[in-house]
């Protein structure tokens, strides 16, 4: 049998506030989505004035980052680099941003950013990432 760790809500909450730090301190307006180990959403923050166009994003985002277990960058990198069939992988969103969360070695879900620059807004997920290993 497999001891298995997973996010709870407090742990997304956790992501998320680390997460809105980053973005306050440069006041940028983004959204951040927290999905479990499923991809399913379990929470999002939206801050003030954040085009709404950034919530499917943000989604998608972590989902991918859960789904291949690897940052969304990869397939930013792959694809910038003319590797257009990464481009037909279901699930696939090349754009920087959706980091996996990994506990231990184990892949427990992700955070997606969107809304600045798609550096800012890796810059924000992986401080949220930080902030769930500061609460463990």
């Amino acid at each position: 049998m497999n001891n298995a760790y997973s996010l709870t809500l407090q742990d997304a909450k956790n992501i998320a506030a680390a997460a809105e730090e980053e973005a306050s301190r440069n006041n940028w307006a983004v959204v951040i989505a927290i999905v479990d180990e499923g991809g399913h959403l379990i929470h999002l923050l939206r801050r003030d004035n954040t085009q709404f166009g950034s919530i499917e994003v943000a989604i998608q985002k972590a989902r991918a980052a859960i789904a291949f277990r690897r940052p969304t960058k990869v397939w930013d990198e792959h694809v910038g680099e003319g590797r257009l069939r990464y481009l037909g992988l279901p699930g696939t969103l090349p754009i920087e941003g959706g980091l996996p969360v990994v506990v231990e070695g184990q892949f427990i879900g992700a955070v997606g950013v969107s809304g600045v620059r798609s550096d800012e807004d890796a810059r924000i997920a992986q401080a949220g990432v930080k902030g769930l290993r500061g609460t463990r």
